[in-house]
């Protein structure tokens, strides 16, 4: 879980990026690079996120909210925020003594 979350605070980190070549901050020149590493990311996003809801057994709509949120600037904020509260859920319920 905690390798999704760092991919999703990077995948909505260079989502922000991309917008800024958009809204002229960041020069032009540097979109090829930032799409790659963006797509990438964003194709990771998805497969994790896939992973994650198979294996903490999200609903299809849950689901569904982690990707739309993919595709909404600062979104990824409230993504993290959900999944530290799984997170810490799921250590709540381990043995105190139980190897993870």
């Amino acid at each position: 879980m905690k390798f999704f979350r760092a991919i999703s605070a990077l995948e909505g980190l260079s989502y922000l990026l991309i917008l800024s070549v958009t809204l002229g901050i960041i020069s032009r020149e540097f979109v090829s690079m930032l799409g790659m590493a963006h797509g990438i990311l964003f194709i990771v996003y998805l497969v994790l996120s896939l992973q994650a809801s198979h294996k903490r057994g999200w609903s299809v709509t849950v689901w569904s909210l982690v990707f739309l949120a993919s595709l909404v600037p600062f979104a990824f904020i409230a993504v993290e925020s959900f999944l530290r509260k799984e997170s810490d859920s799921i250590e709540a319920e381990a043995p105190a003594g139980a190897a993870q």
